[in-house]
């Protein structure tokens, strides 16, 4: 990469980003200028699943993080739903020996809200707090008004925040794919839109009267997003995610194959339509991929029986670039905030000397068995991108360069 060109993007987290880069990249060799490649801060993802320990025939800490690098991530907060879940002091300890171990890049876990995630009695969460990034059952919503209003008081006294995955286990009714109009002409089984923003409404009333951090998983409907909108201006302490495939992909582009399935589902167009207007105006404060691998059976069986969950951090960033920065939606600054300063900034994470080198005019075809991630189930598989990642440093250590 000797005489190239440089664009180095700034962040909030780090008013001397753009000098301690330069100054690294003069000291390879490499000359810095406004041209040919841009320079990002490393991108931070807040909701991936690695799999392991328990589930390491979907995925490893080595290749879950390696797959971040290449998509120029240097921090992500890992989901709890492993075996065994990180619900005691003594199984977290047992994922964070592999993450010390195995890992190329920062890589925080969660601790569980509930022993096992089965929403009936709480975790260890004070010993856990001290190295957990938070408390989260993902996958699962806590079904009970009075556990999750004890685990709000437990976080506020820890300081630290509850990561909800929203989901009302009565209204399910055995649903698979979004209850629109594809589920109705196919003959599938809808998820209503109502089993997420019902236990969002829930939540947010119960932070307003506890006062704890709280932070909503991957939303997708309309109605969660005016919720939280409306949560927001009367100064509830709430922020939310969205992930790449709700702001690009609705029901409409479904095919009969399990790479389309994911929890929550793709909603509607209007539903889509309302995250991008969301995004623009602050109300989602930032994108995660929700990277979730399953080995290539369990995604074979289509729509119906495929496991929920797709990947996505190996393409998160050149599909945001590609669908919402190069037409215009947002701005590359904008997008700045959504993937480094607002993640970073809420969960209390560092940004060291940690950047990823991009040539944004380059343009790919988005083929997974490119991937380094052992999941291959994308929704944009043979979609055409711009925007490929040459280099990713962490702490001042290449942990991915393209050939």
């Amino acid at each position: 990469m000797e005489r190239t060109k440089f664009k180095i993007f700034e962040t909030t987290c780090d008013p001397s980003f753009g000098v301690r880069v330069s100054t690294f990249l003069e000291n390879v060799g490499i000359g810095v200028s406004n041209s040919q490649y841009a320079v990002f801060p490393g991108f931070c993802d807040v909701h991936v699943h690695f799999r392991e320990p328990g589930f390491s025939y979907k995925e490893t800490i080595a290749t879950g993080s390696a797959c971040a690098a290449r998509g120029g991530y240097t921090a992500v907060c890992t989901m709890p739903n492993l075996s065994p879940c990180p619900d005691t002091r003594e199984h977290l300890d047992l994922q964070r020996k592999i993450i010390e171990e195995d890992s190329c890049i920062h890589v925080y876990p969660y601790g569980t809200i509930t022993m096992g995630q089965r929403g009936e009695e709480l975790a260890e969460l004070s010993a856990m707090s001290p190295d957990v990034c938070g408390f989260s059952d993902d996958g699962r919503g806590v079904q009970s008004d009075d556990m999750m209003a004890a685990a709000m008081k437990e976080a506020k006294r820890l300081d630290k925040m509850i990561v909800a995955h929203c989901e009302v286990n009565d209204l399910l009714r055995g649903g698979y794919i979004h209850d629109g109009d594809y589920a109705h002409t196919h003959g599938h089984r809808g998820i209503c839109s109502e089993s997420e923003w019902a236990q969002i409404a829930r939540d947010l009333e119960l932070v307003e009267r506890i006062g704890c951090k709280y932070h909503v998983c991957h939303i997708s409907t309309k109605e969660s997003v005016d919720i939280i909108r409306k949560a927001k201006a009367r100064g509830v302490d709430v922020t939310c995610e969205t992930g790449p495939h709700y702001l690009i992909l609705d029901d409409s582009h479904l095919q009969e194959d399990g790479r389309f399935k994911m929890n929550p589902p793709l909603r509607s167009k209007e539903d889509r339509e309302a995250l991008i207007e969301g995004l623009v105006d602050g109300t989602i404060d930032m994108i995660a991929t929700d990277h979730a691998p399953h080995s290539a059976e369990e995604k074979s069986r289509g729509l119906e029986k495929s496991a929920f969950g797709v990947v996505g951090l190996e393409t998160a960033f050149a599909a945001m670039y590609t669908h919402l920065v190069r037409p215009g939606i947002i701005t590359m600054e904008r997008l700045m905030e959504l993937l480094v300063d607002a993640p970073r900034k809420r969960f209390g994470l560092p940004l060291g000397l940690d950047f990823s080198v991009w040539d944004l005019e380059r343009q790919f075809t988005v083929d997974p068995q490119e991937f380094i991630s052992m999941g291959k189930a994308t929704p944009f598989t043979g979609m055409e991108l711009y925007g490929r990642c040459l280099m990713t440093v962490c702490d001042g250590n290449i942990v991915w360069q393209e050939d």
